[in-house]
């Protein structure tokens, strides 16, 4: 709809542009990024970038055997060229002073330089030795969504078909599993069904529980374009923190921690009470469920959302009861399309799955899904979470292309593609995350493989599972030496770091890309999936990985997904394309836009009612579940009266192993602090810059304190970022490790703390 621009508009305008750039994007698609003068490179190498889970695609310029630069690929989808600077400074992780050259072994309490032979027998002795004694499930693998797929393939293969054990799970656990399972249970599959293209479709957002502007800045730079496009495009963002994604918003609801399942019941309440449902494509597409098997009708769900008008949720969301109707009613106008968008906030919970589910209510309760424009959308938080973790099969109750380990039929259809017998694959699933450094801290687990991840810095209640990782044989797969998990480990092999191999990333709209290797790594540094196949050969299972190349096991898990609506393309097509959404059921097909819909998605029956088909589900309808408010875990009281929630800034990634080592972005953050409410400020008589303690039952952190900075809580709430490195300040040591019942995911969101001046 076209309409000229008052200066109102033109004022907004402005003001979304600068919020754009102070996310990092620059204000227009810039193909030519970096500081080196393009005719110095030699050549331009086609990759994915290194940091979140959005996807960018890059082309890495290389001279003298070095990348010098980095511009953003022009071609990808993804970005189109733009990069965040994050990205743009990527060549500054390759050559650093902890870049580690050589494998180390612990000798007499140190580690010392070993070669990789003796490295690769320690390892494949360790763990035999830990099977033949107490069993398989006495070893484990704990692998990243920041692998490439095939390295996550092979060590769940060896695993899994080798030493008879379900025990790999993966730091996706951490971030993602909450998501999946919310997937899952409402449409019987993981993964989003929308794209990024969505982006440019929808005319309201509706942001819980992400901060795009700094977690995913390109994207976000996509929906300040949107919004910057036409006026009538509006932007809702639930926070109970008020973040740099809340300067473009027209509704910002920063409601009490934890409260969100409260605050999406009234909306569904709303919407049925004013008439916005889509009955049809509720009769047609959806059921109702209180539990996993307890079925509803429409009557009783409606009975169950009594509880949840806006008046009776008001007050414990913090939320007027006029706000919620007004938002709830922009969501489900009939005449405008709807994305939901969100990430840890959300996921990161003792009842993540549940807050999925309950947003994935309102897209179906008003068939705002499955068309351009109108779909749930989990952002993701690593380049490859979805592709070498949800898809591979790297956590311990899944297999390749979203099967399961407790299905026997599932099970029986690897062991034939892998040439064994069924009996070898155990059935029951493994540890997930938390209870495997559990295990470790128990001494069950006697042997723990942990690959291109910093457990010993990122895991929540970090004081209790650091001392199960030095008690373990600990094998660390890492690029940089020594981090907050290397130090820990008996062996230290020295990995080949992004295009210093080749591989395939997995984005978070499904979009499966290759890397080519770009330079040779330094030292003895060599690829994860060099380590994994010698190990699997010195364990005896050479004929699990009969693989050369990494297209030789692409070409194995391509036939994984045979027989699944989770097709990948091949690596000769990949190689060629800028990434492909998939499914992809054939290279003579083309990429799928919208999921579970015609005429996007092939696996869609033809005389599917309205051509949309659930097909995940066994009747092929959604669930629509009636889900109650849970409160957190642990809710503030007196002796801890604040809410404290961790995330992530712009300039530092995870636990800084690669950002820290960029002088741009160490510079503008050197350390981590506590953002409070100037109101709790002043009456605890902390000043901006004061040394705070914030004080759990598990520990204490010292940060300084900033108020009125780039974000703020509201009151009652505090925020830390979770990127630093110093013991003092790594926040995760006073963070709770409750986790969901149905995900496993830890609830790194919301704990109860107290917070003083330092003394």
């Amino acid at each position: 709809m076209s309409k000229s621009f008052s200066r109102r508009d033109f004022l907004k305008g402005l003001a979304v542009a600068a919020a754009m750039v102070t996310a990092g994007c620059a204000p227009k698609r810039d193909t030519q990024q970096g500081p080196v003068d393009p005719k110095d490179v030699e050549k331009w190498v086609k990759g994915v970038c290194r940091y979140c889970g959005t996807g960018c695609g890059i082309l890495a310029g290389v001279k003298a055997g070095q990348i010098v630069t980095v511009k953003g690929d022009p071609d990808c989808a993804v970005n189109k060229g733009r990069l965040c600077v994050k990205g743009i400074l990527l060549p500054k992780i390759m050559k650093t002073n902890d870049r580690l050259m050589h494998p180390l072994i612990r000798k007499d309490g140190e580690l010392v330089q070993a070669s990789w032979d003796e490295a690769l027998d320690l390892i494949a002795s360790k763990f035999k030795e830990a099977v033949a004694e107490y069993g398989p499930d006495s070893v484990g693998f704990y692998g990243s969504g920041q692998t490439f797929a095939e390295e996550t393939y092979v060590a769940q293969k060896v695993m899994r078909a080798g030493l008879g054990t379900n025990n790999i799970d993966g730091n996706p656990r951490t971030c993602m599993a909450s998501a999946v399972a919310g997937y899952v249970t409402t449409f019987g599959e993981d993964e989003p069904m929308g794209t990024y293209a969505d982006l440019e479709a929808a005319d309201t957002f509706f942001l819980i529980g992400s901060n795009m502007a700094e977690a995913h800045p390109v994207l976000f730079s996509r929906l300040v374009d949107r919004k910057n496009s036409n006026p009538d495009v509006k932007v809702i963002v639930a926070d109970p923190r008020k973040t740099r994604t809340a300067d473009i918003a027209d509704h910002l609801l920063q409601f009490t921690p934890s409260r969100d399942l409260a605050l999406l019941n009234a909306m569904a309440q709303v919407i049925i009470a004013d008439g916005l449902t889509d009955e049809k494509f509720i009769a047609a597409h959806t059921e109702f469920m209180k539990g996993e098997k307890d079925k509803l009708s429409f009557d009783e769900y409606k009975a169950f959302l009594a509880d949840y008008t806006p008046e009776k949720v008001e007050g414990p969301t913090g939320i007027p009861a006029e706000k919620i109707r007004e938002i709830a009613r922009l969501f489900a106008d009939p005449k405008r399309n709807t994305m939901s968008l969100w990430c840890m906030g959300l996921n990161q919970r003792t009842r993540g799955v549940w807050v999925n589910n309950l947003v994935h209510n309102l897209h179906l309760l008003t068939g705002k899904i499955c068309r351009p424009g109108n779909t749930p959308f989990s952002l993701t938080g690593q380049p490859s979470a979805c592709g070498s973790v949800r898809e591979t099969g790297g956590l311990s109750h899944i297999l390749p292309a979203h099967r399961v380990v407790a299905n026997a039929k599932h099970r029986e259809a690897l062991a034939k593609i892998w040439g064994i017998d069924p009996e070898r694959m155990p059935s029951k699933p493994g540890y997930h995350t938390l209870a495997m450094f559990k295990a470790a801290v128990e001494g069950k687990l006697k042997c723990l493989w942990v690959m291109c991840t910093n457990p010993g810095q990122s895991l929540p209640n970090l004081e209790y599972y650091r001392p199960g990782m030095e008690k373990t044989f600990l094998v660390v797969s890492e690029a940089y030496h020594p981090t907050r998990t290397s130090e820990l480990a008996d062996v230290v092999l020295p990995a080949a770091l992004w295009m210093e191999k080749e591989g395939v990333f997995g984005n978070g709209e499904r979009r499966t890309q290759h890397l080519a290797k770009a330079v040779e790594p330094p030292g003895e540094a060599k690829p994860d999936l060099y380590a994994l196949i010698e190990v699997a050969k010195r364990l005896g299972y050479e004929d699990l990985v009969p693989f050369k190349t990494t297209e030789d096991v692409w070409k194995e898990y391509q036939k994984c997904q045979e027989g699944t609506a989770m097709m990948l393309a091949s690596y000769d097509r990949l190689k060629k394309e800028h990434g492909l959404t998939w499914p992809v059921p054939a290279d003579d097909q083309p990429e799928t836009y919208i999921r579970y819909a015609r005429p996007w998605d092939p696996y869609v029956k033809e005389d599917a009612p309205d051509g949309i088909e659930f097909y995940g589900r066994p009747n092929g309808k959604a669930v629509i579940y009636a889900r109650p408010q849970v409160d957190a875990q642990e809710m503030p009281d007196a002796e801890y009266p604040f809410f404290l929630t961790t995330g992530r800034i712009l300039e530092h990634w995870h636990t800084g192993t690669m950002t820290f080592n960029v002088p741009e972005l160490r510079n503008a953050v050197p350390e981590m602090y506590v953002e409070i409410h100037p109101d709790d400020a002043g009456r605890l008589g902390i000043a901006n810059g004061d040394l705070v303690d914030v004080v759990s039952r598990r520990s204490v952190c010292q940060l300084k304190a900033k108020l009125n900075g780039r974000g703020q809580p509201r009151p009652g709430l505090v925020y830390v970022p979770f990127h630093d490195q110093v013991k003092e300040r790594m926040i995760n040591r006073v963070l709770l490790d409750a986790f969901d019942p149905g995900s496993k995911q830890p609830e790194y969101k919301v704990c109860a703390v107290n917070i003083r001046k330092h003394s």
